[in-house]
């Protein structure tokens, strides 16, 4: 007896998602507040009130956002003084974050293309400098190659667990 393509079950299903990489990533960035933080922060805007009135994000929702980044490992606190006021916090990228940078460009990436506005992207990454040239994100391979989406397969890892 053969089996047909709807009776093939796909090899994914032998693997466990107990651990899987893309839920402890959500796990840290899965809402939008993370996000709308972070963009914030990549922008330069790293003050808590500015941070605050530029994304329109709650105060609570912001402390609770800024604590859980800190703690992640994503942004670190950096003290200022103002004269005459009390000493607080800036917000900074520390390596983990700046990692992200390019997750943030493939969103931008990805929106211009499926969820254009009228009158053109609202922001652009730009290669600083004398280049200034728009920065695109791509996929490559170890190999030097890029492969596009549909070359491309996820397979079991060495720390992949059977299901």
């Amino acid at each position: 007896m053969s089996t047909t393509v709807d009776e093939q079950v796909p090899e994914a299903m032998n693997w466990s998602t107990e651990n899987c990489t893309i839920s402890r990533t959500m796990e840290i960035l899965g809402d939008k507040w993370t996000f709308h933080v972070l963009r914030e922060v990549f922008v330069g805007v790293r003050r808590f009130e500015d941070i605050r009135a530029r994304a329109g994000i709650p105060r609570q929702v912001l402390t609770e956002r800024l604590a859980a980044l800190i703690e992640r490992g994503l942004i670190r606190r950096h003290p200022y003084r103002l004269p005459g006021q009390r000493e607080r916090s800036e917000y900074r990228l520390t390596e983990a974050g700046l990692d992200l940078y390019p997750v943030l460009v493939a969103m931008i990436q990805w929106a211009d293309v499926y969820l254009p506005l009228d009158d053109g992207p609202p922001i652009e990454p730009r290669h600083r400098g004398d280049c200034g040239e728009r920065v695109t994100v791509t996929m490559h391979c170890e190999g030097g190659h890029e492969p596009t989406p549909r070359e491309v397969a996820f397979r079991p890892g060495p720390g992949a667990q059977p299901r």
